[in-house]
Order: C-alpha cells, then structure tokens, then sequence
C-alpha cells in the first residue's frame, strides 16, 4: 500500500492514511504500558463551572503598566522559543500582543526580526518595545476559588517538575480570547519559580499536563519526546466498533487555516509524518473505548488519526460527528471523550511514571452504556 496519493492538478495534496493491525506492523516494538501511580488524597475542593475557566469573566483584574526592555539571554535559557521567553518575562501582557509585535518587526534579537519559533542563543539581546499590559480592571488572573481547585489536583511535584490533572475546560495557556490558562494559574500559584509548559493538551482534553521548574528539567524532559524516549498514552471514546483489538494509523499532518482563521488538521502527503497506536479497552453497540499512544507529538494527532480511522471521538466539535453525538449529549455527557492518562519516562535515572483516572461523568456514562 501506499504511504500517500494526489489529486488532480490543481487540487489540494492528500495522503491515504496507513491503517494496519498492530501486530503486523514493521518497526521498533510496542513499550510496556506504564501503570499510573497512585492518586494521593487531596483536600475538598468545589469544582468550579468548566465553562468559564479562563473566560474573561472568570478571573481577577491585573494592574496596568508600560514596560520597555532590553533582555540579554542567559545559558539557563539556550534553546528556548521566543515566544514562550517573552511570556515568562512579561507577564500580564497578552500573548496576542506579542504575536503582533513579531508580526511587525517590533520585537527583535540582536537587532533582527525573527518568529516567534525563534530558539534562542545565550549571549543575544531581545528588544521589546515600549507595551501596555492588560488594562486596569481587564481581569487576566484565575479567581481565588479556581485556584484553590487547581491546587487540589496537583498530583506530584518535586524540585523539577509538577504535573497537573488538568480539567476539560481549561486551555494550556492563555489567548484566542481567553484571559489566562493553565501556565498562568500555576505562575500564580508557584510565584517563586519559572514555571514553563513541558507540553500541551487542548483545552477540551483532560489529564497529565507537566511544567518543568527549572530550565534545564524543561530541554530535557522536551528532548526525550522529540526523541521518542516518552510513553505518552490516552483513552478516548469514539462512535463506532474498531475493526480489530490493536491497529495503527501512520498518516501525515498538516496544519491549515480555513477561511475564518480557524485552525485544523489534516492529513496531507506533505504534512510531517505522524504515527498513533491503538487498543481496544472496551467495546459497545456502537461505541469503543479505546487507549491511544502516540509515537510523535502532532497538532491534534490522536483527533485525525482517530477520524481517519473512522472512528470519530465522541464530542469532538471539530473532528468529530455532531449528529452522532446528539444521544450521548441527551445522556448528561458534553464534552469530548478525551484523557491523557499516563506519562512514564527516565528522568536522570529516575523512572518517572504518572497516570489520572478517567473523570467522573466519563465513568458515569460508561455505566449507562453497559
């Protein structure tokens, strides 16, 4: 079979995903499965609405301030993307502004313009024009009682790092019209440290989200997952029966910007190469649980790789099937059947092994699909 195809001339490259059975697949075997740890007893916490956290109603008003500033970049910061530099410096002021400001050569290293991809090299200067942050009264902090939850859901912490069970709901970081995400309330919460997303999860996604605390935890739990040296495994439900209890869907990714600026996935033979693993965990009528390890960290990866399979994630509003998911919303459940349920890696000879039970309306549509 081949790995991609084209249309006619003219038309949009495409790729026809590889969808094949596990266990005839070539390549490097399978790893073990990690078994999550243990969830510590934690303290009452009320759960605030989901559908609010990070709106801008939901949080706190941040002062204004006019900052200009000339960064020089150190060795604890060698690698890191510019973007994300910027965000840890300045906080309070929008990410949307600092992507305009890249946009227009305001914001330069070393006298030049750059992206916001840019990785920065120690020994270089950052210039950040003369900026206002979020207007007084423009609420841009997680409320009190949101963070108190947060806290709550906390499941390790050391010196290196912290990993979040990050409710449905929450955005990894702030932006596209939210006032703040999951960075800012653990900025907020861990004030004395610099605290950097490892990864991300979409905001409609709930599980294990990490954050390094020290620089060099970040270049190097980040550089075990470029190298394919993490297992990082999901549970999902999706409509539909899967045709066999193990397969794979190997398809390139694109991103693409549709006619609104909304952002999708698509599969397309030019896009970089993707490869997803999946196991049945349960089967119903018309529906699966499934696991799902990713082998490569793609946009939305497990989303298309799961339609392509034809099996679409229940209550995924961008991939998914709206007219399939009209019974299951009518059962109590609205959101999308998606969990990051463990993470295991080796982390300066230390195992480093984590995992997040399925949340409680997930557990509780199961039973009523039994």
């Amino acid at each position: 079979m081949s790995d991609s195809s084209k249309t006619a001339r003219g038309g949009p490259k495409r790729a026809s995903a590889m969808i094949r059975a596990a266990q005839g697949a070539r390549g490097a075997p399978e790893p073990p499965l990690a078994k999550p740890k243990a969830r510590p007893a934690q303290k009452a916490a009320s759960e605030p609405s989901k559908t609010n956290l990070g709106s801008p109603a939901a949080g706190h008003a941040h002062p204004a301030s006019d900052v200009s500033r000339e960064f020089l970049v150190s060795t604890e910061r060698e690698g890191q993307r510019l973007d994300n530099f910027l965000m840890s410096q300045l906080k309070g002021v929008p990410k949307s502004l600092f992507y305009r400001l890249l946009r227009q050569g305001a914001i330069r290293v070393d006298g030049k313009r750059v992206k916001p991809e840019h990785k920065l090299v120690p020994g270089t200067k950052v210039h950040v024009p003369a900026v206002r942050s979020a207007a007084a009264g423009a609420p841009i902090l997680p409320p009190s009682e949101q963070l108190d939850w947060l806290e709550a859901r906390i499941l390790h912490e050391d010196e290196r790092l912290l990993v979040l069970d990050k409710p449905v709901g929450l955005a990894s970081h702030g932006g596209s019209g939210l006032s703040y995400g999951a960075i800012e309330a653990m900025r907020v919460l861990r004030p004395r440290h610099e605290l950097e997303l490892i990864h991300r999860l979409d905001r409609d996604t709930s599980g294990l989200l990490m954050f390094a605390k020290k620089r060099s935890a970040l270049r190097e739990v980040q550089r075990l997952i470029k190298e394919g040296q993490t297992i990082k495994e999901y549970q999902l439900l999706v409509h539909g029966r899967a045709p066999r209890d193990a397969f794979e869907v190997r398809a390139p990714l694109a991103k693409n910007l549709l006619s609104g600026g909304e952002r999708v996935v698509r599969v397309d033979a030019d896009g970089k190469d993707a490869l997803t693993r999946f196991r049945v965990v349960r089967q119903f009528a018309n529906f699966t649980q499934l696991r799902a390890q990713i082998l490569t960290g793609r946009t939305h990866q497990i989303r298309v790789h799961a339609q392509t399979a034809g099996l679409p994630i229940v209550g995924d509003r961008k991939y998914g099937n709206p007219e399939l998911d009209i019974a299951i919303q009518k059962l109590g459940f609205r959101r999308m059947a998606l969990h990051a349920w463990q993470l295991q890696f080796e982390l300066q000879q230390e195992t480093m092994r984590f995992g997040s039970g399925l949340p409680a309306e997930w557990q509780a549509l199961l039973e009523q699909l039994d």
